[in-house]
């Protein structure tokens, strides 16, 4: 009996693996869009997983796992926010290489990042899903955890407020 509960065991975190590796980046896409930082997103999607984990077969007996796990990492994000946070500052003469990208491409990304930063909780969550993950109105509703006219009107309020952003309206990156 021991023997087929580890076999069982052994199986599920196979399985886990090949959705954790298959499902990364994506994840660290969507936490990106939410956060505007890169480390963080990493952070988020790691927890995310981790805690996808711990439930595994709860995540992987539900409707859409995908969904699920985009669910925690909304609340993850969310609860970093209640949690009182140490700054991160870098030694002093600890001086790094400079990196330049000089394409329009990353500089629209990150004005347009900026902008997200500036929306609400949902509606950049809202934005995020449907926007940069591609999601139907129908899978981030379910991601969400609201009504298809809720992420219908969020998108709607987002994306008039991102009009009107004036870091977009001077870069001509949204139309």
């Amino acid at each position: 009996m021991k023997h087929e509960a580890r076999g069982k065991r052994g199986d599920d975190e196979a399985e886990f693996r090949e959705y954790m590796v298959s499902r990364w980046g994506g994840l660290v896409r969507f936490a990106y869009g939410l956060t505007g930082d890169r480390g963080h997103a990493e952070d988020l999607a790691q927890t995310a997983l981790a805690k996808a984990y711990a439930s595994w077969p709860r995540v992987r007996r539900a409707e859409d796992p995908d969904a699920y796990v985009r669910r925690i990492l909304i609340n993850v994000n969310h609860r970093r926010f209640r949690k009182r946070r140490v700054e991160e500052h870098s030694a002093e003469g600890a001086a790094e290489p400079a990196v330049t990208d000089g394409t329009a491409a990353f500089e629209q990304r990150e004005l347009l990042v900026a902008a997200l930063m500036e929306l609400p909780p949902k509606q950049r969550a809202v934005v995020v899903l449907r926007y940069w993950d591609g999601l139907t109105e129908t899978q981030a509703a379910t991601v969400l955890g609201c009504s298809v006219g809720t992420v219908k009107s969020q998108a709607s309020r987002a994306l008039a407020k991102l009009r009107t952003s004036a870091q977009l309206q001077d870069r001509s990156v949204i139309s």
